[in-house]
């Protein structure tokens, strides 16, 4: 299955045409989760399970503070369960980017 146009902005380093939804799930999640818009997260809840996402989001440890944060709640998950809101992980960030 192709991903539709309005979600392919997402990808911008891959080539679309290849991007293929089983190999490339946790990416395609991930990334929607990140920066999606509306359209974009209804069309990833349309084609991966929410127990898929859930373990995408709870597992990653590249999310922003806003992202993350949206997310935890819109789950209804426990802060400890979700790695990049951890506080080693925390501290490794802002020696990466201090900002």
């Amino acid at each position: 299955m192709k991903t539709p146009n309005y979600v392919r902005k997402y990808f911008w380093e891959t080539d679309n045409e290849n991007l293929d939804l089983k190999e490339s799930s946790e990416y395609i999640i991930g990334r929607i989760l990140e920066y999606g818009d509306i359209d974009a997260v209804q069309w990833m809840f349309k084609n991966f399970s929410k127990n898929d996402i859930k373990n995408v989001f709870s597992k990653k440890k590249y999310f922003s503070l806003k992202s993350a944060n949206f997310w935890l709640n819109f789950f209804n998950l426990d802060k400890k369960d979700i790695l990049c809101l951890k506080k080693p992980y925390q501290k490794r960030r802002k020696t990466h980017w201090p900002y």
